[in-house]
Order: C-alpha cells, then structure tokens, then sequence
C-alpha cells in the first residue's frame, strides 16, 4: 500500500467508506444478474438489511462476510492478512547463531590416538 492511498483512504469518512463498500456489493449483485431478494435470500439476510448495506448504513461485519460468501467476494478480505515480521536487530542475531563452517567427523577421529611428540 503506498503512502498516498492510505492518506486517500484516511481522510474519508465513516460514511463515505461505508457508502464505498455497498456501491462494491451491489456492483458484484448486479454483475451477477442476482436480485437484492436472491442474494439475501441465499446470504442469510433480510432484503430490507441488503438494502441498507449497499445504500452505506451501518450493517455487522458478519452481515458483510456472508454478502460477500455468496458473492464469491471473500478474496478481498485478504487485506487483513497479518504477516509476521523480524526487526533487523533480530534478524542479525539469528544469523550470527548460524553455522558458519563446516568441520570433518573423519579429521578428529585420526589425530585423537597420534601426537606430535
């Protein structure tokens, strides 16, 4: 995400975003030639609670996931996938506790009984 779209996306309201998120759904109800009665029908919904959603009302989240289920939408939730990062100064830490070289098992055995002496 680059600095400026998070800005964009910052500075819009609550009910700006919200209106954002029904315009997608209906977009993807009416590209799938459903009716709001279908698609509610099929989500679980009352077509009143549809309506509200694609107006920009305030819906749950739940009511959200299962519009977007059934519209085969699920792939945009993906954005809040939680990626686990490693600071630099942890990341130096275990590669310093790697290995850095390797010794022959054969070598050791063969100068234990012999000296030098």
């Amino acid at each position: 995400m680059t600095d400026k779209s998070f800005k964009e996306w910052a500075s819009k309201s609550d009910k700006a975003l919200a209106e954002y998120i029904g315009v997608f759904v209906r977009h993807h109800r009416v590209e799938q030639n459903k009716t709001q009665a279908e698609l509610a029908t099929a989500a679980g919904i009352s077509r009143s609670t549809l309506s509200l959603l694609e107006r920009g009302e305030p819906v749950t989240v739940t009511t959200l996931i299962q519009v977007l289920r059934i519209l085969e939408q699920l792939s945009v939730l993906g954005v809040f996938e939680v990626r686990e990062t490693i600071s630099p100064l942890a990341l130096a830490k275990l590669q310093k506790q790697k290995r850095q070289r390797a010794r022959s098992k054969s070598g050791k055995d063969e100068n234990k009984g012999a000296t030098d002496w």
